[in-house]
This record gives structure tokens, sequence and C-alpha cells, in this order.
């Protein structure tokens, strides 16, 4: 599958699907800042605009939602199923990230189940400021729809490969607003899975929101654990790796692995062999050097510790970090309310600023995207799709509906 730099993946990934070394790229400094021509310009919009509710009602009734409601911009991701696309709703001026994925292949691949996942999981992001949350879902004949946020700031995949590495400051603020996303989901008896810099992307203003959650496992009650051989493999937690029954403490790992590609450069027991790393993931020693403060080692030892019973947020989850020396500067409430001035602010001009989208996407042609059809909803075709992805559907309130 390809990968985009900013863009989620658009299925549910194995380790048999994830190269390594990653071959991902980064649209690089010197390429010129990409725009939309300018009759697309427009204001930028907050996102959550809407507070969107459940649509239980028979797909024949969400008319309303349909494709040509939008402006579809510019491709700017691409994955096994299909394409993501920057859209803006024609009557709000709303931008959205609306993620297309063809029915066949996802029927071919047996991936349904993997797919009404996900879109449970984005619902739920609507409650919390650094998920990318879902605003509307809506099928047609050959295609299903997500509409989601809109994040244009970069992966932190990319700003990290730029600058090698981040000061202190700068790391603290990201892992503590990860923390706070992953401490959300877990809340919700959900184990995330797959955090990685690639899934970390910047807004217009520096924050981070976490997206692509193909892989998240929901409904792991308190002290339940799965055992789904999952993950990217710089980032496995060394249970997954002895495919042992594992509980939301992988997260803490990941968060532990990503911390230290910030603070270090490089993935904790990175190595371009993926067996030799595997073994250094579950056998080498932690080594931490002293250009990073007595806190920051200190938590980096707690999260990558390998025996998950022991590690950082086995017993308290989130309220573990969050009472860590290491957080000390961060005001949790302030953080939650977005209220904490984040120490870089990504280079965008607008909404339709595409400078840090892989140009491998930007430049495919949107109308080879979407066929013609797609607003025509015939009925019994409509039926079997509906047979195929039961509750897809979701939109927002009447007070908000589309016309």
């Amino acid at each position: 599958m390809s990968s985009s730099c900013l863009l989620h993946s658009l299925a549910p990934v194995s380790l048999n699907d994830v190269p390594l070394p990653s071959s991902h790229s980064c649209p690089s400094p010197e390429a010129a800042c990409q725009q939309i021509p300018s009759e697309y310009s427009a204001t930028c919009v907050q996102s959550h605009s809407f507070t969107p509710t459940a649509v239980n009602s028979p797909l024949s009734t969400l008319l309303r939602i349909r494709p040509a409601d939008f402006d579809y911009l510019k491709v700017i991701g691409k994955g096994s199923f299909g394409k993501v696309l920057l859209a803006r709703h024609k009557e709000s001026g709303q931008y959205y990230a609306v993620k297309v994925l063809q029915k066949k292949m996802v029927l071919k691949k047996k991936e349904q189940r993997h797919i009404m996942a996900e879109r449970s999981v984005l619902l739920k992001n609507l409650q919390h400021p650094f998920l990318v949350g879902l605003h509307y879902s809506f099928q047609t004949t050959d295609k299903l729809y997500f509409v989601l946020d809109y994040v244009n700031g970069g992966e932190l995949f990319c700003h990290l490969q730029r600058e090698r590495v981040f000061l202190e400051p700068r790391a603290r603020f990201y892992a503590a607003e990860i923390a706070s996303a992953l401490g959300y989901l877990h809340s919700l008896h959900i184990v995330y899975r797959d955090l990685k810099p690639e899934n970390i992307l910047l807004d217009s203003q520096g924050h981070i929101m976490l997206t692509d959650f193909g892989l998240c496992k929901e409904g792991l009650e308190p002290n339940g654990t799965t055992s789904t051989f999952c993950g990217t493999p710089e980032y496995l937690a060394p249970e997954v790796l002895q495919k042992q029954a594992y509980d939301c403490t992988v997260d803490w790992w990941c968060l532990g692995a990503v911390l230290y590609e910030m603070l270090y450069g490089l993935p904790p027991f990175y190595s371009r062999n993926t067996a030799e790393m595997y073994n250094n993931i579950l056998h080498k020693v932690l080594v931490l050097k002293p250009n990073v403060s007595n806190a920051g080692r200190e938590l980096l030892e707690g999260l990558l510790q390998k025996d998950h019973t022991q590690r950082l947020g086995a017993q308290g989850d989130f309220m573990e970090l969050k009472c860590h020396a290491f957080f000390s500067p961060i005001n949790w409430d302030d953080l939650m309310a977005r209220k904490v001035p984040p120490p870089f602010i990504p280079s965008v001009v607008g909404p339709t600023d595409l400078r840090h989208f892989d140009p491998e996407f930007t430049h495919l042609p949107v109308t080879g995207s979407l066929c013609s059809h797609d607003s025509a909803m015939a009925t019994n075709s409509m039926r079997e799709a509906a047979a195929a992805f039961p509750g897809f559907s979701y939109g927002p309130s009447a007070g908000h509906a589309f016309v």
C-alpha cells in the first residue's frame, strides 16, 4: 500500500503489509508550495463546527447527504481500498478529508468488520481535541464515504525526518497531547495498537491529531487482554512479538518508542534487519544517552519496560503518566482546552495549502477517483449494500442537515 505524508492509511495494516525500513517519503522543504486554484480558496473554518448525532434511519432517507454535496479539490492520500480527497461542502464552505472506499475491494478482502470498527472508533473521537473525528458517513451503490476532520500541518514523521530530533520541551508537548488521546481511548475500552509518527498529524495551529484507527481493538474491559499480532515493526511491544496476550499497556510502550525517537532520532531498538530489531526489542538493554533530562530518561525507562506488568501505566493507566515528573510543566486542564501554546506552528497559509502532502498523491486526477454515477442510488443495489454494511450511514442532527 502506498503511504502518504500526512494522511493515514485506508485499510487496516498487518505486519505482513509493513515494509522495513519504511519507504515513506515526505515533501522536500524546497518543494514549491502547492495551492489549489484561487476559485476554491476560502477562509479556514474550525473543526467540529457541527454536533453530529447518529442517524438510524434507512439509507434512502439520507439522500440529502451525497457525493454531489461536495466539491472535490485534490487527492491527498491513497490506499488499498480507495483514496482520500480534500473536499469542500458546497453550502457551508467547510473543508473535510473525505475517504472514499471501493465496496468491491472491501468485500473482496472481507474487511467489512474492520471498516465498521473504524467507523465506531471515529464516532467516539468527536469528544476529544487530539483525535481525528468523523462528521458524516454515507454510501452509494459502489462506494463508502467517511467525511473526516481535515488536518494539513503535516505528519509528525515528516517534521521529525527534517529536523532529526526535537528539543525536550517540544517532545514533551507532543507526548502529553498523545498521552491524553490514548488515555481517552483507553477510558472507552479501546486499545489503539498502532502509534507511530506517521499516524500523528499536526493541525495548522501546531496541535497533534491522532489518526488511522483501523487496528484499534474495541471492547477491551479492565483486566481484559487480546492477542492479535498487529502493529508496525519498529514500535511493537515485546509481548506482541512473543504472541502473548496483551492489554492497553502496549500503547504506553509505543508512546515510549515515539518519545525516544523524538529525543534521540531513531526508535529505541531500531535495526535495518527486521530479525535483529525484534531480538533487540526482546532482549537488548535500553540505552539512554545523557543529553536528555533525568526525568525524561526515567519516563522512557518506565514506558519501555519489557515486562508489561511493571510498565508505567500498568496500574493507573494515563493517571500514572500525568503524575510523572517529566510532565510537571504541563497544565493538563489547559492542555485539554488547547490553551497551551504549541512550541511549533506549521507553515501553512490556509486550508488549501497542500505543501505537507505527498505530491505523489496531489498530482493524481480527482476525476478518476469519483465515478460520474456516484450520486445515482439504485434501489436494488442499495439494499445489497445495506446488508453488507448495516448501520454505516451517519449524519448531523436535523438542525444542521444538508439541503
